[in-house]
C-alpha cells in the first residue's frame, strides 16, 4: 500500500509520525523509528526558559525566576538536555537516517528565544514544531493571548525560513475561530491537540499527585471531533495527537482529515517497535478495504454538509439522551 503523504511541505514515506517526548531525546530512538516506518519524528521539546537561561538572555521579565527552585530546575535540564547537545542531536540525526526530523520548542511568550529558531534550521531541522500554551488568565484577556499567539508566530518566521506547526490545546472559548486565526497567519501546520500535566489528588495523604502521564485510545475523541469540524476551513496541514494508540484510531482521524498524526503514549506502554505493528496494521486495513493510499481515506468523513456538521456537535447528545427511559 501507499503510505506516502506530505506534510509541512516535506514527503513522508508514512502519515505516522513519531511525537515529541523522552524517546525521541535518544539517537538509537531515532534510528528505530526510522526503520520501523515513521513518517517523520519530533525532537523532545526545548523549553524557552532553557534556551534564555543558556544563551544569557535578561531573565528580569520571568517571575519564575524569583524562586530558587525554578532556576535550580532550569540547570538540571541544562545538564541532562543542553542547547548545544540538542543541535548536535539534530546533526547527528540527519546523517543517520532519511526521515525528516521536526525541532521542538515549548513556549509561553515572544521573548528573544525566537531567535534560536535560526540556530535549529543551521543545524539542519526539516520543520518546527512550536508547543505554545499560555495560562496567564488573570493579565490578559482572550484577545491578548491570541494576539500573542500570532505574536510568536511572527517573531519566529522572521527567524527562519524553516515549515511551522503550532501545537495548541483545546482551551479557547471560540476554538474553530482561534484555529482559522492561526491558519491565516501562513503557518504550514497545527498540531491538535497537547496533552498537559494533570494533577490528581491522594486523599489518603492529603496531597497533590501527577495525574496519568499517558494517553489512553478514548481520548481521541477530542482531536476526532475537532477535525472534523474545521478540516474543511483551514489550508494548513493537520496533524492528529492524543489518544493513538492503535492503527483504528489512526484511521478514524485520517477519514475526518487529519494529514498524519503523532504516537507516543502508546510506544512507552508497548514499547518502541510497537510503531511497526501500527504501520502495518494501517496497511492491511487499506490492502482489505480495497484502499490503494492514504489520500482516497483522507477527509471521506469530514462534515461537508449541514446535516453532517451535527454528528460533531452537541445535538447528537440531545438526539441521544432523547431516547434514554
Amino acid at each position: 500500500m501507499n503510505l506516502k503523504t506530505s506534510y509541512l511541505g516535506l514527503e513522508l514515506e508514512s502519515p505516522i509520525v513519531v511525537g515529541s517526548s523522552g524517546l525521541t531525546l535518544s539517537l538509537n530512538n531515532i534510528k528505530k523509528f526510522a526503520g520501523y516506518g515513521a513518517g517523520a519524528i519530533v525532537l523532545k521539546s526545548l523549553f524557552e526558559e532553557q534556551i534564555m537561561f543558556e544563551t544569557k538572555n535578561s531573565l528580569e521579565s520571568y517571575d519564575t525566576y524569583q524562586h530558587p527552585e525554578a532556576l535550580d530546575y532550569l540547570k538540571s535540564i541544562a545538564r541532562d538536555q543542553s542547547i548545544m547537545n540538542y543541535l548536535d542531536l539534530i546533526q547527528e540525526a540527519k546523517k543517520a537516517v532519511s526521515v525528516p526530523i521536526i525541532a521542538s520548542i515549548n513556549c509561553v511568550s515572544d521573548n528573544k528565544w525566537t531567535e534560536f529558531a535560526g540556530d535549529l534550521e543551521n543545524a539542519g531541522a526539516d520543520a518546527l514544531e512550536l508547543n505554545i500554551f499560555i495560562t496567564d488568565f488573570q493579565k490578559l484577556n482572550s484577545s491578548q493571548i491570541e494576539d500573542l499567539y500570532i505574536k510568536i508566530i511572527e517573531d519566529v518566521k522572521g527567524n527562519t525560513g524553516l515549515p511551522i506547526a503550532i501545537k495548541v490545546s483545546y482551551f479557547f472559548t471560540n476554538l474553530p475561530r482561534v484555529l482559522l486565526k492561526l491558519g491565516y497567519t501562513g503557518v504550514n501546520g497545527l498540531v491538535l491537540f497537547n496533552r498537559y500535566y494533570s494533577p490528581d489528588i491522594d486523599i489518603e495523604n492529603l496531597k497533590v499527585t501527577s495525574g496519568s502521564y499517558f494517553s489512553s485510545p478514548d481520548e481521541v475523541i477530542v482531536p476526532l471531533r475537532w477535525i472534523g469540524m474545521i478540516a474543511d476551513s483551514v489550508s494548513c496541514d493537520i496533524s492528529a495527537t492524543t489518544g493513538v494508540h492503535t492503527a483504528v484510531e489512526a484511521i478514524k482521524l485520517f477519514m475526518v482529515g487529519a494529514t498524519t498524526v503523532q504516537i507516543c503514549s502508546t510506544l512507552y506502554k508497548n514499547g518502541i517497535d510497537y510503531l511497526k505493528n501500527i504501520v502495518q496494521d494501517l496497511a492491511n486495513w487499506m490492502k482489505d478495504h480495497n484502499y490503494n493510499s492514504i489520500d482516497q481515506i483522507r477527509g471521506i468523513l469530514k462534515s461537508k454538509s449541514t446535516e453532517e456538521q451535527k454528528l460533531f456537535s452537541r445535538t447528537q447528545y440531545m438526539r441521544h439522551y432523547s431516547k434514554q427511559e
